[in-house]
């Protein structure tokens, strides 16, 4: 079992700074398997039931949330116009140095994962891994059998720009609206294939990743923790619920 400096785990919450969690130790605050702990550089495990003042430490190495990512936001770090949506987050998650898997324009709304997990993330994004990305669009003109063809089979731009495969499914309650599945996560993807189509998108919204589906629970601007089985679910297909 892997043990590390106890003030480096408790740091790495992103509840304290190092000096505020050395300070805790040798206050006599901080338990580990029971025991009082003073040394701060005592080394333990992260399951060894840690605990500040009694209550119980989430030391687990990384961090992983949904968000319903709202409109009016970036999904970086800092910008000059728009706030970012690291702002949503609660405290401890923005101290851990969590940052989005992937991009949504400011416009779009939905589903965006966040995390401190470098290699996680890169696995999510990768074009390699093919993980699909499931938008609901709202279209200026009615969608064409043409359309859902001509994405199926790869588009490509003016420019000769080629597309994966994507696949369209066009509502049967309204025209101008359909959910549009892909798997390369390039810049303003979505919008160069509707383009490429002859439409214009008028909003956008992220239902799903892989089989991860956007908590219908979750009002724009919130946000909860994944457990390990919906982070795994990133990587199996999109699930049709039957409603579209």
């Amino acid at each position: 079992m892997t043990s590390e400096r106890l003030d480096r785990i408790l740091a790495g919450t992103g509840r304290y700074s190092r000096a505020e969690a050395r300070k805790a130790v040798r206050a006599g605050r901080v338990t580990a398997g029971g025991e009082t702990v003073l040394n701060p550089e005592t080394r333990v495990s992260r399951e060894s039931d840690i605990r500040v003042d009694g209550e119980p430490v989430d030391t687990a190495p990384f961090t992983y949330w949904m968000l319903h990512k709202p409109a009016g936001y970036v999904s970086s770090s800092e910008d000059e116009r728009l706030p970012s949506v690291l702002r949503l987050l609660p405290d401890p998650a923005r101290k851990r140095g969590v940052f989005c898997v992937g991009r949504l324009d400011a416009d779009v709304t939905g589903l965006l994962i966040l995390t401190d997990d470098g290699a996680y993330a890169h696995r999510v994004t990768s074009p390699r891994s093919s993980v699909e990305k499931t938008y609901e669009v709202t279209l200026d003109t009615p969608v064409r059998r043409e359309d859902v063809t001509r994405l199926a089979e790869g588009a490509v731009k003016s420019d000769g720009q080629i597309y994966r495969p994507a696949r369209l499914e066009p509502d049967e309650n309204d025209p101008c609206r359909a959910r549009i599945t892909v798997t390369e996560g390039r810049f303003h993807e979505v919008k160069n294939l509707m383009a490429i189509c002859g439409h214009k998108v008028l909003s956008m919204r992220r239902l799903s990743i892989g089989a991860l589906r956007l908590d219908p629970a979750l009002e724009p601007g919130q946000f909860r923790e994944l457990t390990e089985a919906e982070r795994n679910r990133v990587f199996l297909p999109c699930e049709n619920d039957g409603n579209h």
